[in-house]
């Protein structure tokens, strides 16, 4: 790998912009729109069915694709759409503003499972990694560049696809679930902490926590002010669900760990069951060792069981640094799906 010192574009090199892929069963390769959205709803869904039925693309995502500020869907976004009008294949390729030790471009494409096996994903592919390479290279940073995939584990051809690209697998994560009847301990409460729900009054603070308690996670880097009003002000967040431990810091009240959860109810019929998506958890470095995220945890499970959901679930890195797996599998959380990441790096 090139000095990381050096400027990002240097270390990328030259990138021509991304040629536009030729399939004889696509009819014509073009940008998403936002006309799309129903279609793309329902390529999603077939999707979801083959490859990850325990959870499916929400009309919310889609849409940040086309009013998130740092998204061009015109130069980020591929379809490829058949002649009947429905679409086939779905590319993006998304870098996030956030880029403090890292700048990551993130690729997320998906083939109809029905016309799979003929080198459609290929060709998509080879499009995003040419933009990946792009937006790269737009940057003078003298940071690593990450060019990022993900790929559930079920989904062998993906990661083959993956790694004859160049690609390498670095991290594992999974996918836990816990049924909220099951008692729970709150565990002892820290003095200094209050463990309150959800209030908007704690956005921003709640924003700087998330960032701080995520700076030691892999590949993490913070999230803005437009995407995390997005987050919280979506229609799936789900406030009921969601908790706050808020301490004194520096003479004033700021929250200092936090619970965040969605109540994502199209993913119930794949699922089998009513759940929660616990999407975040955290707690500052200052504050870890105290308990403060089982009991934050654990005031969900009781929201969960007082709402009539049957589990909870979330997703976990398996080497996360901050023992995260044991705090969840010590509540009763159990393994039940996993997806790889994978990273070429500049």
């Amino acid at each position: 790998m090139a000095d990381p010192r050096l400027p990002l574009s240097r270390r990328v090199g030259a990138a021509p912009a991304p040629t536009v892929p030729e399939h004889p069963d696509v009819d014509r390769w073009r940008p998403a729109v936002p006309g799309d959205l129903d279609e793309l709803l329902a390529f999603h869904a077939d999707v979801a069915r083959v490859d990850h039925p325990n959870w499916v693309e929400s009309r919310d995502e889609l849409l940040e694709t086309f009013e998130l500020s740092h998204v061009d869907p015109r130069r980020d976004t591929l379809v490829g759409v058949a002649e009947d009008g429905r679409i086939l294949a779905s590319g993006a390729v998304f870098l996030p503003p956030g880029q403090e030790t890292l700048v990551r471009s993130i690729v997320a494409g998906a083939v109809r499972p029905e016309v799979r096996g003929r080198g459609i994903g290929r060709r998509l592919l080879g499009w995003e990694l040419a933009r990946a390479r792009e937006q790269l290279a737009a940057s003078d940073k003298p940071l690593p560049g990450w060019i990022m995939a993900h790929a559930e584990e079920v989904s062998p051809d993906a990661h083959a696809l993956l790694e004859r690209a160049g690609l390498e697998l670095r991290r594992h994560f999974f996918t836990l679930e816990r049924e909220a009847a099951r008692p729970v301990d709150l565990g002892s409460a820290d003095e200094e902490v209050a463990i309150v729900p959800w209030s908007a009054e704690w956005t921003e603070s709640a924003r700087l926590a998330r960032n701080a308690a995520f700076v030691d996670h892999w590949g993490s880097q913070s999230t803005d002010e437009e995407r995390w009003t997005r987050f919280v002000g979506g229609e799936q967040f789900a406030p009921g669900l969601s908790f706050l431990a808020i301490a004194p810091v520096d003479g004033r009240d700021e929250v200092v760990g936090f619970v965040l959860a969605l109540r994502n109810e199209q993913d119930w019929a794949g699922q089998g069951f009513s759940s929660s998506y616990v999407q975040l958890v955290g707690v500052v470095r200052p504050w870890r060792g105290r308990g403060i995220a089982r009991h934050l945890l654990a005031r969900h499970l009781e929201a969960c069981r007082d709402e009539g959901l049957e589990k909870a679930t979330l997703d976990v890195d398996a080497e996360n640094p901050t023992g995260a797996l044991g705090l969840y599998t010590g509540l009763g959380f159990e393994v039940a799906h996993s997806h790889r990441s994978y990273v070429l790096e500049f």
